[in-house]
């Protein structure tokens, strides 16, 4: 187990560890996005769609009743709910919009609310929203239903409005047990707070429940992080995301909040990182990529080991669909033809969808170049490695480029080719997000920052 202070085991230096680099749930990365794709080139892609596509849905709801100093989500605090009525209105229109402009064509296997908090909305409103979503869309009968839930929103009602919306999957905020780490990112939620939303998804027939811990997190210490773990474990969840925090102050003004001093240096991330992935194994979970965990028979884990392991905005999923429509301010939708993006000013957004039209701000077409790298960079983050001859089978001529790209890459890449197959060595695991970004041909262009590889 890596220990504060060590250098990965062979040829990988702990400097790499403070990398600046994507997370890649998308490739091109968002800061790429322009201002060349607009509304009438999503529409066109939307009717696209065939009659039997498989379709994702992700609805975000930018809103929270406080703000928590270490998210970098999109979202904005208010303690009244006409505003969140108000957003309500104008989310039921662009749903009404964009489901006529797919006109009954593609089918519903997964529809994900996240935020933001879902939970901040009434219980009758969570069931206007789950109305006219089935209205819209054709969902398939067995489609999953994951609903982003904070502990402190949740009551009787909204448990069963959720419930009767169909939420077949939970997946709940934790980040830290610890109170004074709680008090450092202002999210105070007891251990009790979280089972007794565990126990009452379950009750209701949710399936899968998942839980977000964090590492890096300010006064985390290599005991604390693992009595966090330990205490998750006990929950029982059938999923595991563990993510390093990313504190980028010059993005989200909020964490400013947050005192520098007591974040953890680089060495220690990664030591937490290391000592918090070695429990969760060995309870029994399965490793899923760079930071997700799951029971051995969960869909997901059964999905990595049959190399049907995706990654999308939400992370790592088994979900295979090729169009995912993002509805909402800020939301992205990836087709196959490209990336569009929702414009994130929440006034903005309501005017636009009100009176009929896609809110769609920028985006990017996806050349041969851009699918061949995408895929790449996908298969690199899910397995760890990639074949060269799939690679070249099927994109031709980009692929070949790309394969000789990973021939030339250096020591610390971590390649190693074997019968045509590139692989990361298991040392260099940690740090795939620094070689996928070997095969990014966007990275030095343009200013934007990102957050640490570790």
């Amino acid at each position: 187990m890596q220990r504060a202070g060590e250098q990965i085991t062979g040829t990988v230096p702990a400097t790499r560890y403070s990398e600046a680099v994507p997370r890649y749930t998308s490739y091109p990365t968002a800061p790429h996005f322009h201002a060349g794709i607009g509304a009438e080139t999503f529409r066109g892609w939307l009717q696209q769609t065939g009659s039997s596509d498989d379709v994702s849905l992700y609805v975000h709801i930018p809103f929270c009743d406080r703000l928590c100093w270490f998210c970098a989500c999109h979202t904005k605090m208010t303690r009244r709910y006409e505003p969140v009525a108000a957003f309500l209105d104008a989310l039921l229109s662009e749903i009404k919009t964009v489901g006529n402009v797919l006109d009954g064509n593609g089918r519903i296997r997964a529809l994900h609310f996240g935020g933001g908090s879902p939970t901040m909305l009434r219980p009758e409103d969570v069931l206007r929203l789950g109305a006219a979503l089935k209205d819209a869309f054709n969902f398939a009968d067995d489609a999953e239903i994951s609903v982003e839930l904070d502990p402190n929103d949740m009551d009787d009602a909204r448990f069963d409005a959720f419930a009767a919306i169909g939420m077949t999957r939970a997946s709940l905020g934790v980040q830290d047990f610890d109170p004074k780490v709680q008090t450092a990112i202002n999210r105070e939620q007891t251990f009790e707070q979280t089972r007794g939303v565990v126990d009452g998804v379950r009750a209701r027939g949710v399936h899968s429940v998942n839980l977000d811990l964090l590492y890096g997190l300010p006064h985390q210490t290599l005991e604390s992080v693992a009595d966090t773990i330990r205490q998750a474990l006990t929950l029982s969840p059938d999923r595991i995301a563990l993510f390093g925090y990313a504190h980028v102050p010059w993005f989200k003004k909020h964490q400013t909040m947050i005192d520098e001093a007591f974040l953890p240096g680089p060495e220690e991330r990664f030591a937490q990182q290391q000592e918090t992935a070695c429990i969760i194994r060995e309870a029994g979970y399965q490793t899923i990529g760079l930071d997700h965990f799951a029971k051995p028979d969960d869909p997901l884990a059964v999905a990595a080991r049959e190399g049907r392991l995706f990654r999308n905005f939400q992370g790592y999923t088994e979900d295979a669909c090729r169009t995912l429509i993002g509805l909402g301010p800020s939301s992205v939708s990836r087709l196959p033809q490209g990336y569009a993006q929702n414009t994130p000013a929440t006034a903005n957004y309501e005017r636009i969808v009100s009176e009929g039209g896609l809110a769609t701000a920028r985006g990017i077409a996806l050349s041969e170049e851009d699918q061949a790298r995408a895929w790449v960079i996908e298969r690199l983050m899910c397995d760890f490695a990639f074949s060269g001859e799939e690679a070249i089978r099927l994109f031709g001529e980009c692929g070949r480029r790309i394969v000789s790209e990973a021939r030339q890459a250096d020591e610390e890449a971590g390649l190693v080719e074997d019968g045509g197959t590139f692989s990361l060595r298991d040392e260099a695991r940690p740090l795939v997000r620094s070689t996928a970004a070997l095969f990014d041909q966007y990275l030095k262009r343009g200013g934007a920052r990102h957050s640490a590889a570790v």
